[in-house]
């Protein structure tokens, strides 16, 4: 039996490696697409099937790991045989270089683990972060994907949505208990509201709650990160999304005082330029920040 060809092995130790044909895709500097049809093949050469899907993860199968193992110890081999040839003249990898904007960390919790997680397995990829709130606030000099909480359209920039949130009202434990404690819409009433917004994301959220009457007051912050901590430190209830406090709600320092949740007015978008959109790397980075949403 013929030999596969070398190259899908090599997308085969990538993707297993990774476990995600996306963040290979980025390694390897090709588009995600390509990535799947060297798998196809390479799994219809021997006639076998190498992966499973469990959620959002490709998983070895036997067959497929009982090849990983020797095709990792096989390139191994090859990749110390090659350093030794050119031990007198050695030169580094070739690096992808790609620059992500963010919003601030609290807004974007949710990425932050599969992130450092991209960072720390995609060997060939060098990863720069830099953070922008808004849309207009995206240095694209630098960027070549910018992950936006805002509404598109966004003339000469192509998105697609990757995180659509349902918003929560969150306070501190303290709100649950006592003469101020809030059992329904109508006991916000005597608390701050805390957004970073116009106060639209709130309107929004009483009006579905049927609240038609005043709030004593509200706060505004830039910063999602201070709406946030003002509400753990019990100065108010903010407006939050199920997976960004999902920390805070599982360890207590938020609790949710009321069921409802709402479309948010605004949601996460992946976006880029249509120039930056030509390159195989960034689509395919691209394609592994979807991945982390699905």
């Amino acid at each position: 039996m013929a030999l596969p060809p070398l190259h899908s092995i090599r997308v085969f130790e990538s993707v297993a490696r990774l476990g995600n044909m996306a963040a290979a895709a980025v390694e390897l500097h090709v588009t995600t697409g390509a990535v799947s049809q060297q798998i196809k093949a390479l799994q219809g050469s021997l006639g076998v099937e190498l992966f499973e899907k469990r959620g959002r993860h490709l998983v070895l199968t036997d067959t497929g790991r009982a090849l990983q193992q020797r095709v990792a110890g096989a390139l191994g081999e090859i990749h110390e045989a090659v350093q030794a040839v050119q031990s007198s003249a050695k030169q580094a990898p070739e690096e992808i270089e790609l620059t992500l904007s963010l919003p601030p960390v609290e807004g974007v919790t949710w990425l932050a683990t599969p992130l450092f997680r991209f960072m720390e397995e995609s060997r060939a990829v060098k990863l720069k972060v830099i953070k922008a709130t808004q849309f207009n606030q995206v240095d694209w000099r630098k960027a070549d994907v910018a992950v936006i909480y805002g509404t598109p359209p966004w003339p000469g920039f192509w998105w697609r949505l990757l995180h659509g949130i349902r918003m929560i009202p969150v306070c501190s434990p303290q709100f649950l208990r006592g003469s101020l404690a809030i059992r329904n819409a109508e006991d916000l009433a005597r608390h701050r509201l805390l957004h970073e917004d116009n106060g639209a994301q709130w309107q929004h959220w009483l009006a579905e709650a049927g609240y038609s009457g005043t709030v004593a007051s509200d706060v505004y912050f830039e910063d999602f990160g201070m709406v946030l901590q003002a509400a753990r430190d019990g100065f108010g209830v903010a407006l939050s999304d199920e997976i960004v406090s999902a920390r805070d709600l599982d360890e207590g320092r938020l609790v949710q005082p009321l069921s409802l949740s709402v479309p948010a007015v605004h949601n996460y978008y992946c976006v880029c330029t249509e120039g930056k959109r030509e390159r195989p790397e960034v689509m395919a980075f691209i394609d592994w920040l979807m991945s982390t949403t699905q």
